[in-house]
């Protein structure tokens, strides 16, 4: 059986954003149109974007690229991603154009009345300001406005409405890239990982949300690059694996959104799979106010203890349902529950 080829990674909301924005200062600046542009990634990556879309008046340039999702069955792929750009005073400020929502409820990580553009692509915006200003002695002072035409219509096929974005999408994107969602391979790579790990002769490894959750569990248990499972989602992927092939002890870390759903009995952690029950939450943390709260985030800045009640419900979920290994071994979890930012909201072991 021939080995299937991998599957192809795009690019983020946010790094297309940031190509166009770079696309239209350089006409605004220096007069030229370019071709395609190429933008830093915040791991250093420098890939290539063509430039889709021209357009100019006076004092102002725009640029478009058009996302390209990869082997992502991302909502946005094939949408044109444009920036305008003007000078303007004060630094750099963000407005949202045609498609691109406005944030209205707190609990998300830009506050309300703000355009729904996430801290990340931001930093990646003012960072091309930064460096074109620089190369062309120019002062870094532009309104950068996204849009996203069609944004609106696209809107209504994500959870932005719910969370109180209204308007359009959201400019998203912490790697500035996309990587391919397929639940077999991950989940294989996930078994991948754990057979390692027991061959290697492990006796604890963790399982992670992302990136975040990872660096601050590992810092926290001075475990090795192999003892961690990237577990994304896929909380189930892991755990009845383990029932199968167990590990001693196993870490189970993440942000308190997906280990709230954690607690609450989901192993599809996935927000078009499963759900935060706030009600649920608000009887667990003993605060009413939780149960009106618009993201896990929220609830946790209304009922201070909350990150460690869920940590609590969380591991006693876990113990229950998996803390006995198909052979009768038993699995010793703890679990480690972080803000956006990596602090630490409650641990339980």
């Amino acid at each position: 059986m021939s080995t299937p080829a991998p599957l192809r990674r795009g690019w983020t909301t946010g790094a297309c954003a940031t190509a166009a924005t770079r696309a239209g200062l350089l006409r605004l600046w220096s007069g030229d149109w370019p071709e395609t542009v190429s933008i830093t990634l915040p791991r250093g990556e420098r890939p290539v974007f063509a430039v889709a879309h021209r357009a100019e008046g006076p004092g102002w340039a725009e640029a478009g690229i058009v996302k390209d999702a990869g082997d992502d069955p991302d909502v946005t792929h094939g949408a044109l991603i444009v920036a305008r750009v003007r000078e303007a005073a004060g630094g750099v400020s963000f407005r949202a154009g045609e498609g691109v929502g406005m944030v209205t409820k707190p609990g998300l990580p830009v506050p309300p009345g703000e355009p729904a553009i996430s801290p990340v692509p931001r930093a990646m915006m003012e960072e091309a300001v930064a460096e074109i200003a620089a190369d062309l002695a120019r002062a870094p002072d532009v309104e950068i406005t996204i849009s996203v035409p069609g944004g609106a219509a696209l809107a209504e096929r994500t959870w932005n409405p719910r969370l109180g974005i209204t308007g359009g999408i959201s400019i998203l994107g912490t790697t500035g890239i996309v990587r391919p969602f397929s639940c077999a391979a991950w989940i294989a790579s996930i078994h991948r990982g754990v057979d390692v790990a027991r061959a290697a002769g492990l006796h604890h490894v963790a399982g992670c949300t992302g990136a975040t959750s990872e660096r601050v569990v590992q810092a926290l248990h001075g475990l090795p690059d192999h003892a961690m499972l990237d577990m994304g989602d896929f909380a189930g992927g892991l755990l009845k694996y383990l029932a199968k092939h167990p590990v001693p002890r196993v870490t189970i870390g993440g942000g308190i959104g997906k280990i709230t759903k954690l607690a609450q009995g989901a192993v599809d952690l996935h927000s078009a799979r499963s759900q935060v029950d706030f009600a649920a939450l608000a009887a667990l943390s003993g605060v009413a106010e939780v149960a009106g709260a618009n993201t896990a985030l929220e609830a946790a800045r209304l009922a201070p203890d909350l990150g460690q009640c869920v940590a609590e419900a969380a591991l006693a979920r876990l113990s229950e349902r998996f803390g006995n290994a198909a052979d009768g071994s038993p699995i010793a979890f703890d679990v480690v529950v972080i803000d956006r930012g990596g602090a630490v909201l409650g641990r339980a072991a």
